[in-house]
């Protein structure tokens, strides 16, 4: 039969078997099952004991006989002969031994006499003995020292011989030879310990040969070796001899270990047990246990019912398998039975006899084809009472020569079988089962680290359960499957465990060896399965699939209670779901299935879920209204957030348990309610709230968002495409902006009281040691900006999830941030000029005094013509503020970057609708008014000169700002910026004050202008000169922003505050060193200078104009560095001052400024300022105009400060030095002494050029049009062409990026974009061009106001389309 037609035949076989209720069972009758009683079950329990203590090995005793006396017989071979190996090779030097060899001998034989060596043999006292013997003759020098040289072995063995042999004959009779044997074992050991030493040594490795001659010689003396350490045998004389004999049967139970373990697991006492044996003993004979087995034979051949057929397996070649198993245990069995009682063979004839078969082949029995563990449910090696080593031939004996015992069951035919083994088998097993789990005293399985200790089967009871399975012919897998199913059963009524259920698991599997991992499931417990019966399978799959749904249902209640806190545990259930049921070929179950129970898993936590909130919903919200508070929701969000985290984190390993996430089931189902609940119970709060006019604080607030958004995150992982039913930010948003108008209130205050406590002064530990940079600034800049960070942090903490709204908590914050520091500014700048400001020692005995006396003091003065410039005293405390305020700026940039600015004001911008769609009224404008300088004053002084400065006010009389003071100037110019914000036009008044130290100050002029934002619709700076009521007139530039709430703006509001104070603050310290840099650097100086070279000659020449006039002599280098060593020595104390307590970078700043104020100086006794009119200012001659330039490049080099040795710039750098006002100086070389009308053709030319690349780059900027916006062009006042660019915006100042970005481009433009203006102010010393310059102005106002109406018009149209807009567009 093919292999194909068999498999195919077999599995419908299968099929059908299936099918049938009848066939997976060997009865042949078909009758109703039988019903199993517990004496029954008992009896044949019984019988398989009692056979097995029948059969089992017969015990024997010894009994002591006489036994003859047997001769020493001494071996023929003498010591010569045993020698002939080494004295063969005499010669041979590998078979000597090497040098060193007798010393470590000697070492190793004291050792043995002295007890030191670890040998058991050499520890004898008569080994000793005979050692110490052959030491004594060893150690002998002549001896000695023949060895060493010779290192023969027969020698070295031969002495020892002797002096042993001499040794052992001492106290023996005549005719006692017992010592000879004695002699070859002590010469044994002694070769033994020969060959330790060379081991040891390592020499052994080198000498080969020696050492296998040496082995040789120790297996040689050692062959008639005997016990020596018996005497009796050793003198050779008789002793008596032992023999075994069988002990008889008792037939008592307390002999019968198995027949005990029946009584016990019945629950019978042995006197009960004895009783029935007494009574069955007659039947339960080994003759019938052998007529058993041949009748077993018969059906087996037969193919009755009453075995397994083939029909009873999957395949063909399985049933053969199994049938050759059998018949080689059923011949194994009966000849254990033959062996054990001798006499069933005599009532046999001899022919029927089993005959050993010693060369015919041993098949492989059943129980080989399983492992291990399933072999130690039937191995029998060890106590079985049947089982053989050699096979026989069953075919001599006769199944049908002998009939069945009489005592046999009619329905039966089997005196130890029962008539349905396999429900025997199963009821007896789970007597045994339940018996070992309820027994305390059975010593439980050790615990591994996958499974706990547990009681399974006992030792006695897996005996007794293979004999009955072996004695019953059940097979292996049988045993197997049915004790998994009465497991199983007893786990459904809930008398075991789930952990006894593994335990069973893994016992099936078999417990793995010391050392050795287990194997897999595959192969320990189910092998190849197309050798299992149909029986068997079907069993089986049935007690998995039972198994299967008993552990679901388990499952399913357990997760019922996985919100507790204290749930039971999932992990056993699980373990044996997954490893010992789903895991198994054998189990399958319907997809369909799995699905229903997910759902119905799912839907049940849902329900607890809902049940669990609705007990968190009334533990931490109260049923009153009117005491709710936002604690409560933040409690239950708490509570809630605490859950799901618990089954998140019980849950880690295993998020799913059979396709159910626990914590998506909990979130999707509390989230969802908590936050309808939140809303709610929130809303409520704050109309109750609002109805008692009361506020919740602001800090419940923050913690209810910081709750509310945490449990947000975790609701949208869980429901992604699911809104949250709780718009928390635009609920909560009421909190921040309560935050931040408390702020607003409160910043005034935290800046001064933060200025309060402030002492200005440097913060180091030593006064003698130099400070550190971070050092010096105060505390109070640090500490209103901590202030700052504290309350911006406040509101970035809450991780507010609203950009848009984010950006306007963030400008608001902006807007908080510029006014705190405007107010800081504020107060340092009033404290700083009241101390720069204070009387000199001079001045305050001037003040003192009368008028007379004044008068008398100045007279006395002029005439003895004092001009001394006092240097001025600086406080530390001053130079502490001006760090504070570069400080500031270094925060403020800093605080910027990490609001992150430009993204805020993005975000802003693109939720800000389309100007079309939005009000385009500004409310507040941003005038910036520069007062930049003035002319021909009044002089109020009885010096002929004024000390004039301008106090800005309104029209009614408040006053806006005021600059500081210019000393003994006509012309001065302050460059000093002040902003005014208004929402409608404004007068303002420019009164321009004399400064006298005594008595009033005097009015010098005023004027007055009218600031309409409708007049600055362009947003484009302009300048206008304002006559003054009574002579001069002042140059004043003004700009206009509308102020907006943009975060941008306020910070660039913010940072032009800050430079401005910086400016401010050090302007006013260069003022009180420009007074001695104008007295160096004068005219009066230069009189001095060429004064020198003029001597009599020089006069009487004069006269005589008709003779050659000789050359001036020129100043010498010396003198003219000589004229500024007072200027320098005066730098370098002021200097040094400041270099005490300033840091590096406003250090620079003040040079800086310095700087300036000395290009501007050098720059008035160059040419006059620019104007329309003729100046009265002299023009220089060339020896006066060298000696300027050479001053210039003296200062230039000390401002830049190179280090002689390193060459390093620790000065001004020179990107500063070489500003446009120091290139504009440095070009009038080229223009100073040019004719006039050279001049004007320059300027005219200059002129033509400027106007044309003006007019070019506003031809570029008109396409497209909507690059003519506010941003370019306009008019530049009066007497200046238009400008490209806005002067100096809020938002190009709003971190110190930008303004050093647009620092640099202005730089860049003015030198690339050179002008005429001085050649106009050479012109302006020059009678002849008086006309030229009205033209040229009156030229310049008509340029500049065609330029602004341009602008204004390109203005209009981008803006409105075509028509004069009355509101001004929003930037």
């Amino acid at each position: 039969m093919s292999t194909s037609s068999t498999q195919s035949r077999g599995v419908n076989r299968r099929i059908n078997s299936l099918q049938s209720n009848g066939n997976a069972a060997r009865d042949a009758s078909h009758t109703k099952k039988r019903i199993i009683t517990h004496n029954d079950a008992y009896l044949y329990a019984l019988r398989v004991a009692y056979l097995a203590y029948l059969l089992q090995p017969r015990a024997r005793r010894i009994q002591h006989a006489p036994a003859p006396q047997i001769p020493i017989q001494r071996s023929s071979t003498s010591i010569n002969d045993l020698m002939k190996d080494f004295s063969l090779l005499r010669d041979n030097k590998s078979t000597r031994f090497p040098h060193g060899f007798m010393s470590e001998l000697e070492k190793r034989l004291t050792g043995v006499l002295m007890g030191r060596e670890r040998k058991p043999e050499y520890q004898d006292a008569t080994v000793k003995r005979t050692f110490a013997a052959f030491l004594n003759a060893f150690t002998e020098q002549s001896f000695k020292k023949r060895m060493e040289k010779d290192r023969r072995v027969e020698d070295l063995v031969l002495i020892f011989f002797s002096n042993a042999t001499k040794e052992l004959q001492k106290g023996k009779p005549p005719g006692d030879d017992s010592w000879k044997l004695m002699t070859d074992r002590h010469l044994a050991l002694f070769v033994r310990l020969i060959s330790l030493v060379l081991k040891d040594h390592d020499w052994a490795r080198d000498r080969p040969e020696l050492a296998a001659r040496l082995a040789t010689l120790e297996s040689k003396l050692l062959a008639h070796d005997q016990d020596l350490s018996s005497t009796p045998t050793r003198n050779g004389t008789t002793s008596a001899a032992s023999i075994e004999v069988i002990v008889p049967l008792s037939y008592e139970v307390k002999d019968m270990p198995l027949v005990q373990l029946v009584a016990r697991i019945f629950g019978l006492t042995n006197t009960q047990v004895q009783s029935d044996i007494n009574k069955y003993k007659p039947v339960w004979t080994e003759k019938a246990a052998l007529q058993d087995l041949k009748s077993y034979q018969t059906y087996l051949n037969l193919n009755s019912r009453k075995t397994l057929r083939s029909d009873d397996f999957h395949f063909d070649e399985a049933y053969d398998t199994w049938r050759k198993g059998e018949a080689h245990d059923l011949s194994q069995m009966m000849l254990a039975i033959i062996q054990s009682n001798p006499e069933l063979a005599k009532s046999t004839a001899a022919s029927n006899l089993p005959q050993l078969q010693r060369h015919m082949s041993n098949p492989e029995p059943t129980d080989g084809s399983y492992p291990d563990v399933l072999r130690r449910m039937s191995d029998h090696s060890e106590r079985s009472s049947y089982v053989i080593d050699q096979p026989f031939d069953m075919s001599t004996l006769s199944s049908g020569s002998q009939s069945p015992d009489t005592s046999v069951d009619d329905d039966n035919g089997f005196a130890f079988i029962p008539p349905e083994p396999r429900a025997y088998y199963r009821f007896i097993l789970g007597e045994a089962f339940m018996h070992d789990v309820n027994d305390q005293s059975l010593q439980s399985l050790e615990a591994t680290g996958d499974t706990p200790a547990i009681n399974i089967l006992s030792k006695h009871s897996m005996d007794l359960l293979n004999e009955i399975g072996f004695r019953w012919r059940i097979p292996q897998v049988s045993r197997m499957t049915l004790f998994l199913d009465i497991v199983c059963e007893k786990f459904f009524d809930q008398e075991i465990s789930l952990d006894n259920l593994d335990g069973v698991f893994n016992f099936l599997k078999g417990q793995p060896a010391e050392g050795k991992k287990p194997q897999s499931f595959a192969s320990l417990l189910l092998l190849d399965r197309t050798q299992w019966t149909l029986a068997d399978t079907a069993l089986y799959q049935s007690t998995l699939s039972s198994l299967h749904e008993a552990l679901m249902r388990d499952l399913y209640n357990a997760m019922q209670e996985c919100y507790e806190s204290k749930p039971p545990s999932i992990g056993p259930i699980l373990y044996v779901l997954e490893n010992h049921v789903c895991n198994d070929s054998s189990f399958s179950k319907p997809q369909e299935d799995l699905d229903a129970f997910s759902d119905a898993l799912h839907d049940g936590l849902q329900q607890k879920a809902h049940e669990t909130y609705r007990s968190y919903l009334e533990k931490h919200v109260p049923q009153d209204q009117q005491s709710w508070d936002f604690f409560h929701v933040i409690e239950l969000g708490r509570a809630v957030m605490a859950l799901a985290q618990k089954i998140q984190q019980r849950y880690k390993k295993n998020p799913e348990i059979k396709g159910v996430n626990p914590l998506a089931a909990l979130v999707e189902t509390v989230l969802p309610l908590y936050a309808e609940d939140a809303r709610d119970i929130v809303t409520r709060i704050l109309e109750l709230a609002q109805g008692k006019d009361e506020e919740v604080p602001i800090e419940d607030g923050f913690q209810l968002y910081n709750e509310l958004v945490e449990i947000r995150q975790k609701y949208g992982e869980v429901l992604p495409n699911v809104p949250f039913a709780f718009e928390i930010e635009a609920t909560l948003a009421e909190f921040v902006w309560r935050w931040i108008y408390t702020t607003e209130s409160a910043i005034n205050d935290w800046v001064d009281q933060a200025i309060k406590q402030d002492q200005f002064r440097v913060r180091m530990d030593n006064p003698q040691q130099i400070p550190t940079e971070e050092q010096r600034h105060s505390v109070s800049v640090m500490d209103i900006f901590s202030s700052f960070n504290q309350s911006i942090d406040r509101v970035v903490q809450l991780n507010w999830d609203d950009d848009l709204q984010y950006a306007k908590f963030m400008t608001a914050m902006a807007k908080i941030v510029g006014a705190g520091l405007a107010h800081y500014c504020e107060v340092v700048e009033q404290r700083f000029l009241k101390e720069m400001d204070r009387l000199t020692p001079e001045q305050e005995i001037a003040a003192s005094q009368t008028k007379q006396e004044k008068w008398l003091q100045l007279a006395k003065d002029t005439w003895n013509n004092k001009d001394k410039i006092e240097p001025f005293q600086f406080f530390p405390e001053s130079f502490v503020k001006l760090n504070n305020i570069d400080f500031a700026a270094q925060q403020l940039d800093k605080l910027e970057h990490e609001v992150n600015v430009d993204a805020c004001a993005e975000v802003i911008q693109r939720h800000t609708p389309p100007v079309t769609q939005r009000q385009k009224k500004i409310n507040n404008y941003v005038f910036t008014i520069k007062i930049v300088e003035a002319e021909d004053l009044k002089a109020c002084d009885m010096n002929g000169s004024s000390d004039p400065y301008v106090v800005l006010g309104d029209e009614y009389q408040k006053r806006l700002a005021k600059t500081r003071i210019i000393y003994r100037d006509l012309n001065p110019r302050w460059d000093e910026s002040v902003d005014i914000t208004t929402q409608g036009p404004l007068n303002i008044i420019a009164t321009v004050w004399d400064w006298d130290a005594m008595g009033d100050h005097d009015c010098v002029g005023r004027a007055s202008l009218k600031l309409d934002p409708s007049h600055f619709s362009d947003f484009m700076p302009r300048e206008y000169w304002l006559d003054l009521d009574s002579q001069g007139r002042i140059l004043l530039r003004v700009s206009m922003e509308g102020e907006r709430d943009d975060i941008q703006f306020y910070f660039g509001k913010a940072f032009r505050t800050l430079k401005r104070t910086e400016r401010d603050m050090t302007r006013t310290i260069t003022d009180k060193l420009s007074a001695y840099i104008h007295h160096c650097l004068s005219r009066r100086t230069l009189r001095s200078l060429t004064a020198k070279s003029i001597t009599v000659s020089t006069v009487t020449n004069y006269f005589n104009r008709n003779r050659p006039q000789p050359t001036t002599q020129a100043p010498s280098e010396p003198d003219i560095t000589r004229a500024l060593k007072p200027l320098f020595a005066y730098f370098d104390d002021n200097f040094a001052i400041m270099n005490q307590t300033l840091t590096s970078t406003a250090m620079i700043m003040v040079m800086t400024r310095l700087w300036k104020e000395v290009l501007v100086t050098v720059e008035a006794l160059l040419v006059p300022p620019l104007s329309d009119k003729l100046s009265q200012q002299r023009q220089l001659n060339q020896q006066e105009l060298d000696i300027v330039f050479k001053w210039l490049q003296y200062l230039f080099d000390f401002f830049h400060a190179v280090d002689d040795e390193t060459g390093e710039a620790n000065g001004v750098p020179l990107d500063v030095l070489r500003s446009p006002k120091y290139f504009d100086i440095t070009t009038l070389n080229f223009f100073y002494f040019e004719p006039t009308d050279a001049l004007i053709r320059t300027s005219e030319r200059m002129a033509s050029a400027t106007a044309a690349r003006q007019q070019s780059q506003r031809n570029r900027l008109s396409a497209p049009a909507s690059l003519a916006g506010p941003a370019f062009g306009g008019a530049a006042g009066l007497v200046g062409l238009p400008s490209t660019r806005r002067s100096k915006s809020i938002m190009h100042s709003r971190n110190l990026g930008t303004m050093r970005k647009a620092k640099e481009e202005k730089r860049k433009e003015a030198q690339a974009d050179p002008n005429d203006d001085m050649i106009l102010r050479i012109l302006r010393m020059r009678p002849e061009a008086e006309r030229y310059l009205k033209d040229r102005s009156r030229q310049k106002e008509r340029l500049a106001a065609a330029a602004a109406a341009e602008m204004i018009v390109r203005q209009s149209l981008a803006a409105g389309g075509g028509r004069m807009m009355g509101n001004l567009p929003r930037r």
